[in-house]
């Protein structure tokens, strides 16, 4: 608003003095109605409120009560290990809780501690917190403007506002600007205003203050970071519904076999417990423990690639994400301009090249001018001063001039700084000869339109020659190419005027063309994203011609209908919006709001969405993403908006955690398709025998112990296997709305339960089926032969003996099942067994401890099982290697 509104307007309405400032009164009062310039905190939760909040999750409530029937139980050591395994996930959140808070709290660190301010015609410095609207403040070179600014008045002011805009150079003020009150004028183009948190790197200038606070633009971003809810991850959401659906399923099918067990009369009592024993097996408890030790691994490993993860969830989000948003600067850019292309009389060619013309005095001439009317400097890794400048002394450095050397040849004695009304810059040097001075001569540099206007010759094989008007036409075209190229162009001239007059009548030396350049890793990311399904964008406040240069480059974009800038999205409404962000790959001259609007609208559109940034502008994006990845040369509110932190800047990092994400999602899939299919085979084996009317295949200690063995060692080796990478990048992203069932997982899940049910019942029934097949009596009628069954397994010692069976026979099926699970595409024969060593080490422990219980004469009395010969031991493995034989046949049916 106050960009549209002059000088006088401007203090009129925040009722101030442009000269004398408001008086300590009128300050004072204002700072008790308004508050201080301060980010205001967000309301912080107590440490209960979140670990409460940590266990507000259908499968956490499923494992609390499973702990409570473990103690019903007398299962003590069960409930110990279930509680633990609820405790450390609560713990683990709680690290990661407050995401909001921080920000706000780097937010703070932002702000100037100190500045100056002009209160009854008085300078006096104090806190930048004190400052209210309408406050007269004096802007110096290395200050950070402490509140937003309507400047009026301005010397050679430039500010630094890429943390707030993405422009990656210093924006050069002018007080007297005035923006056109009929259009919206985005953030970076507003050159009256300075902003909160941005840091004056030249010049001088003063200004009314217009807002302090959260009303600042820096406070805006402040309320957005604040309002961002948490968003689940797929993960998690996935979690959530598959224990609503276990809590259902488990309930319901241990109430129907309590039923069933009232109906046939059986003790009601031991069904009792057997009834909810199968409820505690039916739940997958070492689930959330695979789940937060596979992540936890995981962050560990990505630590290795220049990865830190904020939160544990994000890894696995990260294999789902399909739109990769990228800032343009500093990510996809090295933000450290380089000049590209080099022109002087009729000479263009790219500066790579230039070294084999070094010897030639046109271009001697140019560069000798482009580093004496500079104002930076190299001091070994130290680089100090503007970006454009910088970036001449590379190339100085490159064609073996230095500007240390130059300046005591040609030592300045006077100069005329770059101002927004001149647009250039010149310098005044005295000329060596034998010793002394022969004289002096003015070197400019400056916008090459406004330069040619100044000069009347052109340089022509080292002889100041008349410029003609054709000469002036190809500079301009030489000009209009550079641009279509997107680099940044400067012109140099000379002159051996005296000070004051060295800017009219000059030669012109020549043009240089400068680009941010692109990351070298960065087009290779890109290509690997496109082959594994995922869209990169690139989000940018830089100019739209820039951004599509770059986004060429790197093969973001192939065609300018591909680009849009924020002034065109706002004339956009949602539905139009959703219509075209399909095909949109740069956004250019956006705002902090306009990247969340972007952000939101691909997630609407089923997008899994990671944003990258470095800058206070990109904190809110970063937030409202599914996988926000901030830099680690960014700014502290970045860094904490974020899940991810890139400590080594590399856009190609991104690539490798991508691939890590959809390793690890892979592993919780096959570790919930693993217990879930084993605990529906302990389920159904029960379900089925009673509702057969038969003895209870498993005691409630059978199903715990069963569970204790399976559930832990072996679906932890399956959460952290190794996996194809290569192989994973070749697949498209999975959906934001994917089961973890689905691609076959359903089905899988189903069959191997029911072959585990089968495997259990045959085991459970091998004896009684002998012992009547010896006698002749095994018919083929259905119900004379159950009946003859229940008789036999209503004797004590056929009974042990048959649930010893049943018991032995599910405890191992279920380890073989875990080693076919490690690959469903892959026979078990091409595995490597010590490319998983966990899982070695649980199939020897869970064979020793189902060994255990039937031969250490303390478990069989603790267990009730029965010793087993060494032939019963084979025919037991037999029929539980069976998931094995399923196993191979899928990968063969799929081959």
């Amino acid at each position: 608003m106050f960009e549209k509104q002059n000088i006088q307007e401007t203090v009129n309405e925040l009722k101030s003095d442009a000269v004398k400032g408001l008086t300590d009164g009128e300050a004072f009062r204002r700072l008790q109605q308004n508050g201080r310039n301060e980010m205001k905190a967000a309301r912080k939760k107590t440490k209960i409120q979140l670990f409460l909040e940590q266990l507000k999750d259908p499968l956490i409530y499923i494992l609390l009560i499973a702990a409570v029937v473990s103690v019903f139980l007398g299962e003590l050591s069960d409930a110990v290990i279930i509680g633990t395994v609820v405790v450390v996930n609560a713990l683990v959140g709680m690290l990661q809780e407050g995401k909001a808070r921080k920000a706000l709290e780097a937010l703070k660190k932002l702000t100037s501690p100190q500045t100056i301010v002009i209160r009854e015609g008085i300078r006096q410095e104090i806190p930048a917190a004190e400052l209210v609207t309408g406050d007269l403040v004096d802007l110096e070179a290395g200050a950070q403007v402490p509140a937003d600014i309507r400047l009026t008045r301005s010397s050679n002011l430039q500010v630094e506002e890429s943390a707030l805009t993405g422009e990656s150079v210093p924006v050069e003020k002018d007080a007297l600007f005035l923006a056109d009150c009929r259009h919206e004028i985005p953030l970076a183009e507003r050159v009256n205003m300075v902003y909160m948190s941005t840091v004056v790197t030249h010049g001088h200038g003063e200004g009314i203050v217009t807002a302090t606070g959260m009303a600042t633009e820096i406070g805006r971003i402040a309320s957005m970071i604040t309002d961002a809810e948490e968003e689940m991850t797929p993960l998690q959401k996935r979690l959530g519904d598959m224990g609503k659906l276990l809590s259902i399923l488990s309930l319901g099918v241990c109430a129907a076999l309590f039923l069933l067990a009232v109906f046939q009369h059986r003790n009601i009592p031991e069904m009792l417990l057997v009834a909810i024993s199968l409820a505690v097996a039916a739940v997958p408890e070492g689930l959330p423990a695979v789940v937060t030790i596979c992540l936890a691994l995981s962050v560990t490993r990505m630590v290795k690639v220049h990865t830190i993860i904020r939160r544990l969830p994000s890894v696995e989000t990260l294999g789902a994400v399909s739109v990769v948003c990228s800032d343009k600067t500093g990510t996809l850019t090295q933000n450290r301009l380089t000049v590209e292309k080099c022109w002087w009389y009729d000479v263009l060619e790219d500066a790579a090249g230039s070294n084999g013309r070094g010897e030639s005095r046109c271009v001697q001439e140019m560069l000798r001018g482009m580093l004496l009317c500079n104002d930076a400097s190299l001091q070994g890794e130290q680089r100090i001063g503007d970006p454009t400048e910088l970036a001449l002394l590379d190339f100085g450095e490159k064609m073996g001039m230095h500007r240390e050397r130059l300046e005591k040849q040609y030592p300045r004695y006077d100069e005329k700084p770059f101002d927004s009304d001149r647009k250039m810059m010149t310098t005044y040097h005295r000329i060596p000869k034998n010793g002394g001075h022969k004289g002096s001569i003015a070197y400019t540099k400056g916008a090459p339109d406004v330069i040619v206007q100044h000069c009347t010759h052109i340089l022509q094989d080292g002889r100041s020659v008349p410029m003609t008007a054709g000469q002036r036409k190809r500079i301009s075209e030489v000009v209009e190419l550079m641009n279509s190229l997107a680099l940044r162009t400067l012109a140099a001239a000379q002159s051996g005027n005296t000070p004051g007059c060295g800017e009219e009548g000059m030669t012109f030396l020549g043009i240089v063309g400068m680009r941010d350049p692109a990351r070298p890793e960065a087009e290779e990311a890109v290509e690997i994203f496109r082959r594994a399904g995922v869209s990169t964008v690139m989000i940018t406040g830089d100019h739209v011609d820039t951004a599509y240069a770059i986004a060429r480059q790197l093969g973001i974009a192939g065609h300018r209908s591909q680009c849009i800038t924020g002034e065109e999205l706002n004339h956009l409404d949602d539905a139009s919006f959703a219509r075209r962000n399909r095909n949109i790959r740069v956004y250019a001259r956006v705002t902090p709001a306009q990247k969340v609007r972007i952000v939101k609208g691909l997630q609407q559109n089923g997008e899994i969405v990671a944003m990258t940034g470095d800058g206070v502008n990109d904190a809110p994006s970063l937030k409202a993403a599914d996988i926000g990845v901030a830099m680690g040369t960014g700014v502290d509110v970045a860094k904490q908006a974020a899940d991810m932190i890139l400590t080594d800047d590399n856009f190609a990092t991104i690539e490798k955690a991508i691939e890590e994400g959809r390793g690890v999602y892979e592993n919780i899939r096959k570790s919930v398709i693993f217990l879930l299919s084993s605990n529906l085979g302990e389920l159904m084996t029960m379900f089925v025998a009673v509702a057969l009317g038969l003895a209870s295949p498993l005691k409630s200690s059978h199903i715990l112990w069963i569970n204790l063995i399976t559930d832990s060692l072996p679906a932890l080796a399956l959460g952290v296997d190794k996996n194809d990478g290569k192989s994973l990048m070749r697949c498209p992203p999975r959906k934001a709305a994917e089961s973890l069932f689905a691609r076959g997982g359903m089905a899988c899940t189903l069959l191997y339960g029911a072959l585990i049910t089968g495997i259990g019942l045959a085991a459970f029934l091998v004896l009684p089926c002998g012992i009547l097949a010896g006698r002749g009596e095994l018919s083929w009628n259905l119900s004379d032969w159950v009946e003859g069954l229940r008789e036999l397994l209503s004797r004590e010692k056929i009974l042990a003996r048959s649930q010893t069976y049943a018991f032995t026979v599910l405890g191992m099926c279920q380890l073989y099942h875990a080693v076919g699970m490690r690959d469903m595409q892959k026979s078990v024969f091409a595995m490597r067994p010590w490319d998983n060593p966990l899982m070695v080490l649980a199939c020897v422990i869970g064979f020793a401890l189902q060994f255990a219980v039937t031969e250490v004469p303390f478990l069989i009395g603790a267990f009730g099982t029965s010793h087993l010969s060494g032939q019963e031991w084979l025919l037991l493995n037999v029929l539980a290697a069976f998931p094995l034989l399923a196993h191979e046949l899928v990968v063969m049916l799929r081959k």
